[in-house]
Protein backbone atom coordinates (compact mmCIF):
# COMPACT_ATOMS: atom_id res chain seq x y z
CA UNK A 1 0.00 0.00 0.00
CA UNK A 2 1.30 3.43 -1.00
CA UNK A 3 -0.27 6.60 0.34
CA UNK A 4 0.48 10.23 -0.50
CA UNK A 5 -1.08 12.96 1.62
CA UNK A 6 -0.82 16.65 0.73
CA UNK A 7 2.44 16.21 -1.19
CA UNK A 8 4.15 19.24 -2.75
CA UNK A 9 7.37 19.40 -4.76
CA UNK A 10 8.89 22.84 -5.22
CA UNK A 11 11.89 23.75 -7.39
CA UNK A 12 13.98 26.92 -7.53
CA UNK A 13 13.90 28.88 -10.77
CA UNK A 14 16.12 31.89 -10.31
CA UNK A 15 14.67 33.82 -7.40
CA UNK A 16 11.32 32.12 -7.69
CA UNK A 17 9.93 28.82 -6.44
CA UNK A 18 7.93 26.76 -8.93
CA UNK A 19 5.48 24.09 -7.84
CA UNK A 20 5.93 20.97 -10.00
CA UNK A 21 3.44 19.12 -7.80
CA UNK A 22 0.77 20.71 -5.62
CA UNK A 23 -1.12 19.17 -2.71
CA UNK A 24 -1.24 15.67 -4.20
CA UNK A 25 -3.11 12.99 -2.27
CA UNK A 26 -3.39 9.46 -3.66
CA UNK A 27 -3.73 5.90 -2.37
CA UNK A 28 -2.45 2.99 -4.48
CA UNK A 29 -3.54 -0.44 -3.31
CA UNK A 30 -1.31 -3.48 -3.63
CA UNK A 31 -1.96 -5.30 -6.90
CA UNK A 32 -3.51 -2.29 -8.67
CA UNK A 33 -2.76 -1.15 -12.23
CA UNK A 34 -2.71 2.66 -12.21
CA UNK A 35 -2.15 4.97 -15.19
CA UNK A 36 -1.00 8.55 -14.55
CA UNK A 37 -2.15 10.64 -17.50
CA UNK A 38 -1.82 14.28 -18.47
CA UNK A 39 -0.15 16.74 -20.86
CA UNK A 40 3.57 17.50 -20.78
CA UNK A 41 4.47 19.57 -17.75
CA UNK A 42 1.47 18.40 -15.75
CA UNK A 43 3.58 16.82 -12.98
CA UNK A 44 3.33 13.16 -14.02
CA UNK A 45 7.05 12.39 -13.94
CA UNK A 46 7.54 14.36 -10.74
CA UNK A 47 4.83 12.27 -9.09
CA UNK A 48 6.43 9.06 -10.37
CA UNK A 49 9.87 10.06 -9.03
CA UNK A 50 8.36 10.69 -5.61
CA UNK A 51 6.49 7.37 -5.63
CA UNK A 52 9.72 5.65 -6.68
CA UNK A 53 11.75 7.22 -3.84
CA UNK A 54 14.04 8.87 -6.38
CA UNK A 55 13.07 12.32 -5.09
CA UNK A 56 11.78 13.73 -1.79
CA UNK A 57 8.69 15.89 -1.29
CA UNK A 58 9.08 19.51 -0.24
CA UNK A 59 6.24 18.90 2.16
CA UNK A 60 3.55 16.31 2.73
CA UNK A 61 3.65 12.62 3.60
CA UNK A 62 4.54 9.51 1.57
CA UNK A 63 3.92 6.18 3.30
CA UNK A 64 4.96 2.86 1.74
CA UNK A 65 4.03 -0.37 3.51
CA UNK A 66 3.30 1.58 6.67
CA UNK A 67 6.63 3.44 6.68
CA UNK A 68 7.00 7.20 6.23
CA UNK A 69 9.68 7.36 3.55
CA UNK A 70 10.15 11.11 3.21
CA UNK A 71 12.41 11.36 6.27
CA UNK A 72 14.37 8.12 5.71
CA UNK A 73 18.13 8.29 5.16
CA UNK A 74 19.46 8.02 1.62
CA UNK A 75 20.91 4.58 2.38
CA UNK A 76 17.60 3.28 3.75
CA UNK A 77 15.69 4.70 0.78
CA UNK A 78 18.11 3.09 -1.66
CA UNK A 79 17.80 -0.28 0.07
CA UNK A 80 14.00 -0.06 0.11
CA UNK A 81 13.87 1.02 -3.54
CA UNK A 82 16.13 -1.86 -4.60
CA UNK A 83 14.00 -4.42 -2.81
CA UNK A 84 10.49 -3.00 -3.27
CA UNK A 85 10.39 -1.08 -6.58
CA UNK A 86 11.27 -1.89 -10.20
CA UNK A 87 11.63 0.72 -12.95
CA UNK A 88 10.90 0.69 -16.70
CA UNK A 89 11.85 3.66 -18.91
CA UNK A 90 10.82 4.95 -22.32
CA UNK A 91 14.34 4.55 -23.74
CA UNK A 92 15.05 1.27 -21.96
CA UNK A 93 18.29 2.35 -20.19
CA UNK A 94 20.01 -0.94 -20.97
CA UNK A 95 23.82 -1.17 -20.74
CA UNK A 96 24.99 -1.37 -24.35
CA UNK A 97 28.08 -3.51 -23.68
CA UNK A 98 26.14 -6.18 -21.79
CA UNK A 99 23.97 -8.97 -23.18
CA UNK A 100 20.25 -9.22 -22.45
CA UNK A 101 20.79 -11.74 -19.66
CA UNK A 102 23.62 -9.69 -18.14
CA UNK A 103 21.42 -6.59 -18.11
CA UNK A 104 18.71 -8.47 -16.22
CA UNK A 105 21.18 -9.71 -13.59
CA UNK A 106 22.35 -6.18 -12.64
CA UNK A 107 19.75 -5.37 -9.93
CA UNK A 108 20.22 -8.83 -8.44
CA UNK A 109 23.96 -8.27 -8.25
CA UNK A 110 23.30 -4.98 -6.44
CA UNK A 111 21.06 -6.88 -4.02
CA UNK A 112 23.82 -9.37 -3.23
CA UNK A 113 22.27 -12.41 -4.95
CA UNK A 114 24.76 -15.10 -5.95
CA UNK A 115 25.91 -15.58 -9.53
CA UNK A 116 24.20 -18.91 -10.17
CA UNK A 117 20.85 -17.77 -8.79
CA UNK A 118 20.80 -14.43 -10.56
CA UNK A 119 21.66 -15.89 -13.97
CA UNK A 120 19.12 -18.67 -13.48
CA UNK A 121 16.42 -16.20 -12.52
CA UNK A 122 17.33 -13.88 -15.42
CA UNK A 123 17.14 -16.76 -17.89
CA UNK A 124 13.70 -17.78 -16.60
CA UNK A 125 12.40 -14.21 -16.81
CA UNK A 126 13.61 -13.69 -20.36
CA UNK A 127 12.19 -17.04 -21.44
CA UNK A 128 8.81 -16.08 -19.95
CA UNK A 129 8.88 -12.96 -22.13
CA UNK A 130 9.58 -14.83 -25.35
CA UNK A 131 13.28 -13.97 -25.50
CA UNK A 132 14.80 -17.41 -24.99
CA UNK A 133 16.75 -17.09 -28.28
CA UNK A 134 18.02 -13.59 -27.44
CA UNK A 135 19.73 -14.18 -24.08
CA UNK A 136 23.20 -13.37 -25.37
CA UNK A 137 22.24 -10.55 -27.73
CA UNK A 138 23.34 -7.01 -26.93
CA UNK A 139 20.78 -4.17 -27.02
CA UNK A 140 21.93 -3.02 -30.47
CA UNK A 141 21.00 -6.46 -31.82
CA UNK A 142 17.45 -6.28 -30.46
CA UNK A 143 14.32 -4.53 -31.73
CA UNK A 144 12.71 -1.78 -29.67
CA UNK A 145 10.05 -4.14 -28.39
CA UNK A 146 12.62 -6.76 -27.46
CA UNK A 147 14.70 -4.18 -25.59
CA UNK A 148 11.65 -3.09 -23.65
CA UNK A 149 10.89 -6.68 -22.71
CA UNK A 150 14.46 -7.05 -21.44
CA UNK A 151 13.93 -3.86 -19.42
CA UNK A 152 10.69 -5.23 -17.96
CA UNK A 153 12.44 -8.48 -17.03
CA UNK A 154 15.15 -6.43 -15.31
CA UNK A 155 12.51 -4.41 -13.43
CA UNK A 156 11.12 -7.53 -11.74
CA UNK A 157 14.41 -9.37 -11.23
CA UNK A 158 14.44 -8.62 -7.49
CA UNK A 159 10.75 -9.58 -7.22
CA UNK A 160 9.57 -6.11 -6.20
CA UNK A 161 6.00 -5.50 -5.16
CA UNK A 162 5.70 -2.43 -7.37
CA UNK A 163 6.76 -1.68 -10.97
CA UNK A 164 6.90 1.95 -12.11
CA UNK A 165 7.02 2.71 -15.84
CA UNK A 166 7.64 6.10 -17.46
CA UNK A 167 6.17 6.21 -21.00
CA UNK A 168 7.06 2.54 -21.62
CA UNK A 169 5.36 2.41 -25.03
CA UNK A 170 6.48 5.85 -26.22
CA UNK A 171 8.98 4.56 -28.78
CA UNK A 172 7.29 1.32 -29.81
CA UNK A 173 5.29 0.26 -32.85
CA UNK A 174 1.71 -0.94 -32.34
CA UNK A 175 2.53 -4.69 -32.21
CA UNK A 176 5.36 -4.15 -29.72
CA UNK A 177 3.12 -1.83 -27.71
CA UNK A 178 0.45 -4.53 -27.44
CA UNK A 179 3.04 -7.05 -26.21
CA UNK A 180 4.28 -4.64 -23.55
CA UNK A 181 0.72 -3.92 -22.37
CA UNK A 182 0.08 -7.67 -22.15
CA UNK A 183 3.24 -8.10 -20.08
CA UNK A 184 2.13 -5.44 -17.59
CA UNK A 185 -1.25 -7.15 -17.26
CA UNK A 186 0.55 -10.47 -16.73
CA UNK A 187 2.71 -8.90 -14.00
CA UNK A 188 -0.41 -7.54 -12.34
CA UNK A 189 -1.99 -11.02 -12.37
CA UNK A 190 1.19 -12.29 -10.69
CA UNK A 191 0.62 -9.81 -7.87
CA UNK A 192 2.71 -6.79 -8.83
CA UNK A 193 1.41 -3.26 -8.43
CA UNK A 194 1.82 -1.42 -11.76
CA UNK A 195 2.04 2.38 -12.02
CA UNK A 196 2.49 3.77 -15.54
CA UNK A 197 3.01 7.36 -16.64
CA UNK A 198 1.69 7.60 -20.20
CA UNK A 199 0.38 9.78 -23.01
CA UNK A 200 -0.93 6.59 -24.61
CA UNK A 201 -4.68 6.27 -24.11
CA UNK A 202 -4.47 2.60 -25.12
CA UNK A 203 -2.33 1.96 -22.06
CA UNK A 204 -4.52 4.15 -19.85
CA UNK A 205 -7.66 2.28 -20.88
CA UNK A 206 -6.37 -1.12 -19.72
CA UNK A 207 -5.46 0.23 -16.27
CA UNK A 208 -7.80 -0.29 -13.32
CA UNK A 209 -7.55 3.38 -12.35
CA UNK A 210 -6.60 6.58 -14.14
CA UNK A 211 -5.02 9.53 -12.35
CA UNK A 212 -5.59 12.63 -14.49
CA UNK A 213 -3.15 15.50 -13.91
CA UNK A 214 -2.89 19.11 -15.03
CA UNK A 215 -0.70 22.01 -13.92
CA UNK A 216 0.91 20.03 -11.13
CA UNK A 217 -2.36 18.90 -9.58
CA UNK A 218 -4.33 15.69 -9.55
CA UNK A 219 -7.56 16.71 -11.23
CA UNK A 220 -9.41 13.42 -11.11
CA UNK A 221 -8.98 9.78 -10.12
CA UNK A 222 -11.29 7.38 -11.94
Amino acid sequence: MLSLKGVWRMFKSGQMEVAALQDASLDIEDGAFVAIVGPSGSGKSTLLQLIGLVDRPTRGSIVLDGREVGAMSDADRTALRLRRIGFVFQRFHLISDLTAIENVTLPMEAAGIGVQERFGRARTLLQSMGLETRLNFRPSQLSGGQRQRVAIARSVANRPGMVLADEPTGELHSEDRSQVIDLFKQLQREGHTIVVVTHDETVAEVADRQVRMRDGRIERVA
